[in-house]
């Protein structure tokens, strides 16, 4: 694990993914950084999915002169990975950094879980032991915030654990039809309607490991989701007394219809501005 003196009032996010590279965007808002895949002590990124969601969440866009800005700058990260650099994990380590949370959720003030990663399932026990993971990390106070996954357009692709029926699952508004129909929809085997809601997420610039390139573009659910965790720690931080059952509920107010399916489009597509109003 690695810690900084960063003490600023930024809300605690936990990032669950390939891990992080301390890019100049981060500043020293990394705040913590545990592998549970090679136990290194210091972040890395040998993928760069993590880092790119997690400037999307978080980024200051500093490299950018702001251009590549992330949703909520000023947040505090704990970066957990969970993934190899082929993007791959098992749903052990996953467990394990849940625990982690649990346990350390008061130390770096962690009031969100974005989750852009996922795993199909087969049966409706495949991938209980995830679902039932987050859901007890819902039960804790914790806004939990999952991706839809890329297993679209069938019904029933969205992947464990944004299938939970609690947390807060995200889809893409802009891979819901064509070429680019991948985004994850319901029902899933509880016949719940998911996506929660769908977000921006095809072609997003975000920060990337390394001393080169300073920004690559991405796209899937795994962009859309730190979105709208970014969009949550900023409504945290006008009023840190919001529960996550609350913020659920903002988040359905605040949606556009785009008059799709509910199991398509979940509520609708994210509207920042109206979030952030309620």
């Amino acid at each position: 694990m690695n810690e900084s003196f960063y003490t600023g009032k930024g809300i605690g996010v936990a990032i669950l993914d390939t891990g992080i590279y301390p890019h100049i965007d981060f500043d020293s808002r990394i705040c913590a950084f545990a592998d549970f895949i090679a136990h290194k002590k210091s972040p890395y990124d040998d993928n760069g999915h993590g880092t790119c969601v997690a400037g999307i969440l978080a980024g200051s866009g500093r490299a950018s002169m702001g251009k590549y800005k992330g949703m909520a700058p000023g947040s505090r990260i704990s970066a957990l990975k969970v993934l190899d650099r082929f993007g791959n994990g098992n749903k052990e380590d996953v467990l394990q950094a849940f625990r982690w949370i649990l346990q350390n959720r008061e130390r770096y003030r962690i009031r969100i879980v974005n989750i852009s990663v996922g795993t199909t399932y087969r049966t409706r026990n495949d991938q209980d032991v995830l679902v039932q993971g987050v859901e007890r990390l819902w039960d804790e106070g914790l806004v939990v915030v999952a991706a839809a996954g890329n297993q679209g357009p069938k019904p029933g692709s969205v992947t464990a654990p944004g299938c939970s029926k609690k947390i807060i699952t995200v889809g893409s508004s802009d891979m819901l039809s064509g070429k680019q129909a991948v985004s994850g929809r319901g029902p899933t085997f509880e016949c719940v309607c998911k996506p929660d809601l769908v977000a921006p997420g095809r072609q997003i610039m975000a920060c990337t490991p390394g001393a080169g390139n300073l920004y690559s573009m991405k796209s899937g659910t795994s962009m859309s989701t730190p979105l709208v965790s970014g969009a949550i720690a900023l409504a945290l931080e006008k009023d840190p007394l919001l529960s996550n059952v609350e913020i659920k509920m903002m988040l359905r107010d605040s949606c556009d219809d785009m008059g799709l399916p509910r199991n398509q489009q979940g509520w609708g597509k994210f509207n920042c501005r109206k979030f952030m109003a309620l």
